[in-house]
């Protein structure tokens, strides 16, 4: 069974360049969402594996999300990468508190981002 990989930003640059990232991966699918309601809902439907989750996106924030897809039982074993363009070490902290499984500052490290991916993955 293929691997979901729920991207959640709302900027269309960023999330087209997640998804040239990530189609090369074998046996994985791709799904999007550009707000933190439209996340909620297609985590709930499609049960995502990995959620690559911005911090900042409408309606409901990342912070906000990531608690809810975490408190979730049929959801809450979904790894959870945020992606921000902060960088203070109290960004990286409240997403920790939120139940992210990782933090990676925008601009990312592609290969950082592919690594903890697939390390997320084999999981």
């Amino acid at each position: 069974m293929a691997s979901k990989i729920l991207i959640v930003e709302d900027e269309e640059s960023i999330r087209r360049l997640l998804s040239e990232i990530f189609c090369v991966l074998e046996d994985c699918s791709l799904l999007y969402s550009r707000d933190g309601e439209e996340a909620l809902h297609t985590a709930r439907v499609n049960s995502p594996d990995i959620v690559l989750l911005d911090v900042q996106i409408p309606k409901l924030n990342g912070y906000e999300v990531c608690r809810s897809i975490k408190s979730d039982g049929d959801l809450a074993n979904a790894k959870i990468i945020m992606l921000s363009g902060m960088a203070q070490y109290s960004d990286r902290q409240q997403a920790l508190e939120a139940g992210a499984d990782a933090f990676i500052t925008k601009p990312f490290d592609t290969n950082a981002l592919i690594n903890k991916v697939k390390e997320f993955l084999k999981q």
